[in-house]
């Protein structure tokens, strides 16, 4: 598990698994073999049971107030913007756990070891439907910005993935 991931999947913040760090692992290693591919080589999702896992996915309703702010993810990289609600986080009903091979986050010098996969992330949804991207990170990805993985896709392609990203997270934000 990366400290990308730890950092960030708190109980304060974002999808976050109650158990400890050895049992998710765990769960990574018994459920490999159902990984499904990424947005790019390199990349996979592994669904794991969803029980233990809260979603750090806030369904927006009028009037909800945002929070924000611009602030770099991690150090060495440049600030972004970060929004995000106050609202309650809800129990997971399904969970992909985010997983990147060595030499992709080789690229950017990101490998925190010399495993063949680190977990960079857990996408815990309050929905069974599998979560697409948020479209600010697809962006960052795909014009290689600050903190940013390439997702080596043309335009087109990358186009049809922004706009199921974007028509998912239209009416939904993180927990913060």
């Amino acid at each position: 598990m990366t400290e990308f991931c730890r950092s960030r999947h708190t109980p304060d913040a974002r999808s976050h698994f109650s158990g400890g760090e050895d049992e998710l692992v765990r769960l990574v290693e018994e459920n490999f073999d159902k990984a499904k591919p990424g947005y790019r080589e390199g990349v996979l999702l592994v669904p794991v049971p969803s029980e233990g896992f809260w979603s750090g996915i806030v369904q927006l309703k009028s009037g909800f107030i945002f929070l924000g702010k611009f602030a770099a993810r991690k150090e060495g990289e440049e600030p972004r913007k970060q929004l995000f609600s106050a609202g309650k986080k809800m129990p997971a009903k399904s969970v992909d756990i985010i997983l990147y091979r060595h030499d992709v986050l080789a690229e950017t010098d990101e490998a925190e070891t010399d495993a063949d996969w680190e977990i960079i992330s857990i996408n815990a949804s309050p929905d069974e439907e599998e979560i697409p991207m948020d479209p600010m990170t697809m962006m960052y990805n795909h014009f290689e910005l600050s903190g940013g993985t390439k997702t080596k896709m043309n335009d087109a392609d990358f186009l049809s993935r922004l706009r199921k990203s974007f028509t998912y997270w239209n009416d939904k934000v993180m927990a913060g």
